[in-house]
């Protein structure tokens, strides 16, 4: 219960320490408070009780001659730089979660709403890049998290073309290009998200083979050709009837022996119940739309979509992402890795 409680105290820790930039400091090797407090514009007292704080909570460790030095979470985040983005990006969450009956009876819209611009308006074609900017960055720091599992479960190169539906800045379908040269890659999303991912497939050579379209989802039809199409994180950012909505489009688009491969951390998880129901929850209600499901009522979406009911491939990491692959309807499954 005290954990429950004191869990916003352990998060600020964390924000503090990557606000104060001292895992990168730290990643050089060890330093005294004396130091460290004088990088960060603190007093020598308060360094020590944020780092003091840190050593509790395994971000850091002590070392000789009264030194601190990473721990093992500190060192995860030096690991990855998208961890520091999600952090950051969480002060929006708990800003909306300052009084969470309020949110729950809808008497206030909040920061993520604001953030997340596509789930505040009705016709999201028309948002412009500061609108959309934020998040994409966000979901391309942090979409290294998401590939390296899908990588890692499903082999892409039994295919001839990827669609990747809400893609972003095509960071996931450059890491998947990288794995399978041979594969022509395609990606929607909205026109000022797809700008980005343009760039990038021209920065990364692959734009003899690659190719960012601006379309929408849900409202319009995806574009033919692929024979798998996926939804990385996508699905669960979006109610029944939109979620519904886009397995239908790539229904359609899809060839009568087509693919279809989702995502995403799942509601149920066994060691990650309170992800999927406590925290995505919660962080969908902020944001104003969305829900985090099981793979059963995904599976359930699909069958109304009509896919058949797919299988889950196991991941390394469930919390991160689970996968469910799946096919059109009334066509034999085949290996899935």
């Amino acid at each position: 219960m005290f954990d429950l409680c004191a869990g916003f105290v352990y998060s600020q820790v964390l924000l503090a320490c990557v606000r104060l930039r001292l895992f990168e400091v730290l990643a050089n090797g060890p330093q005294s408070a004396a130091v460290l407090a004088g990088q960060a514009g603190l007093s020598p007292d308060m360094m020590v009780r944020l780092l003091d704080a840190a050593v509790s909570l395994d971000l850091l460790a002590r070392r000789s001659g009264g030194r601190y030095g990473l721990g093992a979470l500190g060192c995860a985040m030096v690991g990855d730089p998208g961890i520091s983005a999600l952090v950051e990006h969480h002060a929006a969450l708990y800003a909306d979660l300052s009084d969470p009956v309020a949110l729950l009876r809808g008497e206030r819209a909040g920061a993520l709403a604001c953030y997340w611009a596509y789930a505040a308006v009705d016709h999201p074609l028309g948002l412009a890049a500061e609108q959309t900017d934020g998040y994409t960055r966000l979901m391309s720091a942090s979409q290294s998290f998401i590939a390296d599992e899908v990588l890692a479960a499903y082999d892409f190169r039994r295919h001839r073309c990827l669609l990747d539906v809400g893609g972003g800045d095509g960071a996931f379908l450059a890491r998947v290009g990288q794995r399978a040269p041979a594969l022509r890659l395609m990606l929607l999303d909205l026109p000022s998200v797809a700008a980005h991912a343009g760039e990038r497939f021209a920065a990364a050579g692959l734009a003899g083979r690659a190719e960012a379209i601006g379309g929408d989802a849900i409202a319009g039809s995806l574009p033919e050709g692929a024979d798998i199409i996926t939804f990385i994180r996508v699905l669960h950012d979006h109610d029944e009837f939109s979620a519904l909505a886009m397995l239908r489009a790539a229904r359609r688009a899809l060839p009568d022996d087509g693919t279809l491969l989702i995502a995403e951390p799942m509601a149920g998880t066994d060691g990650a119940e309170r992800v999927g129901d406590a925290y995505f929850g919660f962080y969908f209600l902020a944001m104003g739309q969305g829900r985090s499901r099981t793979p059963a009522q995904l599976q359930a979406l699909l069958t109304q979509a009509g896919f058949d009911a797919g299988r889950l491939i196991q991941t390394h990491i469930p919390m991160l992402s689970r996968v469910l692959v799946a096919r059109v309807a009334g066509v034999e499954n085949v290996s899935l890795h």
